[in-house]
Order: structure tokens, then C-alpha cells, then sequence
């Protein structure tokens, strides 16, 4: 059934006041804040379930496991995986693509090649670097647009045949550009047989998402970005794709068979969750996707491109601001510079007056560099902000150019 369009009585964290303000929580690009539903399900597994999962007979280790397991099969229909099995548990984004990157580094030699953007979260482009440095591969790194987009004839100049790898994001954090998935995913299905990696971090909680469709390899996301609990993530990956990597970790769980002698590894997922796994932040996951399909995203998605078409228009009728990035398609995220001041001190004064934004290089220094700034103050919007927390916004932000 569908429900009212304002949701923000599930949340909360926003009734609150911060300095004597209400507060205004525009930071959602670096974690969302959780409804009731998602903390009350965390909180029923550790006062009802709480037991480890797969490795007993007694209930409440069923109820557990059958709870994780159920939240794996609700991700992999939200992502049209195919199958459950195709869903791993990490601890975020982060540890996903640190995952693919240290499992497929025994496939690249010298003289391979691996594709990054210069709009990537560090997240995305550390690994990878480090990955090169280990296996003796070369990093490619494409262009970016003044606008804040790829440079896409330099995307497909940097498509070679030794190319093993190409990972990008779906959405970039620092600007809100959406890249066009289909279209690259095309150009480099065309050009060489590398590995697709795609950071889905900021597009997850706002974009339909169908990994079959996208032809891709590896999907990542974190569930803190989508209304879920921290230190909870999600790799999906092709079965063939993820049947090629290494484990990375190795003990409890991701064990077949151990002797004196050497040891076989478990069936997928598993094989790549060693240890005891985050079994509360899983269920906290499966609440999230469950809170997701419950309330109208669809209806809420087109008030978030109104409230960020506003506080756009709002910014640019201002003297001194500057907005970095102006790309075609752009997703909940508004970054921008005010003349004379830093990025810190903007949002120091925000803060003041109750406003919550990001401030710094958004973990994307070589996108800052390409851009020839240090940083930028980001607003970041979600499906529970509404016309009044826009309004907050620019009234703070014409009182803190009185400041400045």
C-alpha cells in the first residue's frame, strides 16, 4: 500500500535540534539517517535471535541464520542478481572493491592495463593503484569535463586490448553526475574483455537497479547509504566474475575442508565471508530494503529533484558562490565554493545555524585536482528532505555570506 509522501516521522534523528536550530540534515551522501523500522529490526534480533549463524542446531542459531539469509535474498532481488548466492556481505563499498581488487590481482602481469576516472571516491581508485603497484599492471585514468563528467572520447582513447579492468562509479559522490552505464558498458564490451566494476554507492537508495540488465561484473554498495546500518556492504558479482577471485581473508565459514596438509575453500557466497559475520547489520539491511519498498520512492525521487532544483537556482541568484560541476544528469548532490572563504568555514557557519553539509575534498583528491580547487561544500539531499529544509538552507547560507 502505498503511503504519504513525507516520511520524516520514521526518522528520528531529524526531530532534533543542534545549536538551539532544528536541524536540517543535508550530508546524506555520506550516510543516510535510519527509520524506526530498521533500528526496531536490529534491535528484535539482539534481544530475541542473537546466536551465530550456520554453525549450530538450536533455534535461535536458525533464527538467525534464516534471517540473514532472507536479507540476501531481498538484496538480490533489489539488484535482479538472479540468485542469492551471487550476494556477498562486506562492510561497505570500501571493502567490496578492495575485495575484487586483491582477489583478481594474481590474473594481471606487466603490460596489463586497468581504467579509472578521475570522479572517482578514493574508495575506487586506491585499490586499484595498489592492485597495479603489486602486479606490476598500469593505471589509466580518464578525463574529466569541465561540467563534471567522464570525458567519454577519452573513456574509449583509453580502451586498449591490454585492458583487464574498468571501474566506475554510477553516480559520483563529490558532484551527483550520473554516468550513462549502458552506453560504457557498451563502448568497452566493443573494445576489450575487461572486468566491469561499478561503484553503486550513491546510486543504490535512487536509481532501479538491475545488474543483469547492466551487463556489468561486480556491483558495490554500502547499506548505511540507503537507510541501513554502518559496516554493512554488498558485493554482487557475475558467478563466473566471482568464481575467478581469490579470497582475500581465510578461517571460520569460508572453509570446505581443512587438513594438516592444505585446505579447500566453501561455495559461494561464503567463501569470500570468513569469520563471523555482521549478522545484525544484515538484518538492519533486509529492514532497509523492506522500508524501501513500503513507502512511494518513485513520488519522493521527483520531490528530491525539485528540492535540489531549488536550492540550485537559489545558489546561483547568490554573489560569490560558484557551483562546481554542472553535469546533464546529476543526482542529489549539489557541491559548490564560496568566493573568498573555505570550504570549512562555510560549513562551520551552516553548522551554527543548524545546517549539516559536507565540507573538504569529498574523498575524490585527484577529481579536486582535476578541477584545480582543494575542496567544496556539498549538500546532499535524501528522499526524507523537504521544501522547508531548502529554505533553512539558503536563508543560513545568505546569513553566512554576511560573515564572510
Amino acid at each position: 500500500m502505498m503511503r504519504e509522501a513525507s516520511i520524516r516521522g520514521d526518522f528520528p534523528a531529524l526531530a532534533q535540534s543542534v545549536h538551539g536550530k532544528p536541524l536540517v540534515y543535508l550530508d546524506n551522501a555520506a550516510t543516510t539517517q535510519k527509520p524506526l523500522a530498521v533500528l526496531d529490526a536490529m534491535q528484535r534480533y539482539y534481544l530475541q535471535d542473537n546466536a551465530n549463524v550456520h554453525r549450530a542446531a538450536h533455534t535461535l542459531a536458525a533464527r538467525a541464520t534464516e534471517a540473514m539469509e532472507s536479507a540476501r535474498s531481498k538484496v538480490a532481488a533489489l539488484l535482479n542478481a538472479g540468485a542469492s548466492d551471487l550476494i556477498v556481505f562486506t562492510r561497505g563499498t570500501t571493502e567490496s572493491i578492495n575485495l575484487i581488487a586483491s582477489g583478481i590481482e594474481h590474473q594481471l602481469r606487466s603490460g596489463d592495463r586497468i581504467l579509472v576516472t578521475a570522479l572517482e571516491h578514493h574508495s575506487n581508485f586506491v585499490p586499484w593503484q595498489q592492485c597495479a603497484l603489486r602486479s606490476g599492471a598500469k593505471v589509466d585514468v580518464v578525463r574529466v569535463t569541465p561540467e563534471g563528467e567522464i570525458d567519454h572520447d577519452d573513456f574509449a582513447a583509453k580502451l586498449f586490448p591490454e585492458t583487464r579492468i574498468v571501474a566506475f562509479a554510477h553516480v559520483s559522490n563529490a558532484l551527483g553526475t550520473i554516468h550513462p552505464v549502458n552506453e560504457l558498458v557498451s563502448t568497452i564490451r566493443s573494445r576489450c574483455g575487461a572486468r566491469i566494476v561499478i561503484d553503486g554507492a550513491q546510486a543504490i537508495l535512487h536509481l532501479p537497479v538491475d545488474v543483469r540488465a547492466l551487463d556489468i561484473d561486480f556491483y558495490a554498495f554500502s547499506s548505511h547509504k540507503m537507510f541501513g546500518p554502518t559496516g554493512m556492504g554488498v558485493l554482487y558479482g557475475r558467478r563466473e566474475a566471482l568464481d575467478s577471485l581469490r579470497p582475500s581473508q581465510y578461517g571460520g565459514e569460508m572453509i570446505e575442508h581443512v587438513t594438516m596438509e592444505a585446505s579447500t575453500f566453501n561455495v559461494l557466497p561464503f567463501r569470500f565471508e570468513a569469520g563471523t559475520p555482521n549478522i545484525a547489520g544484515a538484518v538492519g539491511l533486509g529492514a532497509a530494503v523492506d522500508y524501501l519498498s513500503s513507502i512511494p520512492r518513485d513520488a519522493l525521487l521527483l520531490q528530491e529533484e525539485k528540492l535540489i532544483g531549488q536550492a540550485i537556482a537559489a545558489l546561483t541568484a547568490m554573489n560569490g558562490i560558484r557551483l562546481v560541476g554542472r553535469p546533464k544528469e546529476r543526482l542529489s548532490v549539489v557541491s559548490f565554493l564560496v568566493e573568498g572563504a573555505s570550504a570549512h568555514d562555510v560549513g562551520t557557519l551552516l553548522d551554527q545555524q543548524g545546517i549539516a553539509v559536507r565540507t573538504g575534498h569529498q574523498c575524490t583528491m585527484p577529481l579536486m585536482q582535476s578541477l584545480g580547487i582543494s575542496g567544496t561544500v556539498r549538500a546532499s539531499f535524501s528522499l526524507y528532505n523537504d521544501t522547508t529544509d531548502v529554505e533553512r538552507f539558503v536563508q543560513a547560507m545568505h546569513k553566512t555570506l554576511t560573515f564572510l
